[in-house]
């Protein structure tokens, strides 16, 4: 069932929301704990030489939290983003550019750190 405003619109429901309120709150509290651990792993790397970086970011464990920190942290990152342009840019054309600007530009981060850290991680 639609409202006749609804169908002037074209419109869907409104419940695509829900799923963006449960996927921030769920990448804030993974960030929780994986943001210690990223903090924990800059710290023991500070005055590291190379080799040493290199030697603890191989490690499978340390490379795969910190895989989990860049695409949790991504994720909230782009929704958190994506509610504050939705919310004050009132241009149509402007939000629109903002939030492909806003994907692109989380998905390019996202890949870098990835990249980077699988290949610290694989040797290569």
């Amino acid at each position: 069932m639609r409202t006749p405003l609804g169908q002037v619109r074209g419109l869907g429901s409104a419940k695509s929301g829900t799923e963006h309120f449960w996927l921030q709150r769920l990448t804030a509290v993974a960030n929780l704990p994986l943001t210690l651990v990223f903090i924990g792993v800059v710290a023991t790397l500070a005055g590291s030489s190379h080799a040493g970086a290199t030697a603890t970011l191989g490690n499978p464990c340390v490379a795969i939290l910190m895989l989990l920190f860049v695409l949790s942290a991504t994720v909230h990152m782009r929704i958190g983003m994506q509610v504050i342009i939705e919310d004050y840019v009132h241009d149509d054309l402007l939000k629109l550019l903002a939030l492909m600007a806003n994907t692109f530009f989380a998905i390019v981060i996202g890949l870098a750190a990835a990249f980077a850290l699988l290949k610290i991680s694989f040797g290569v």
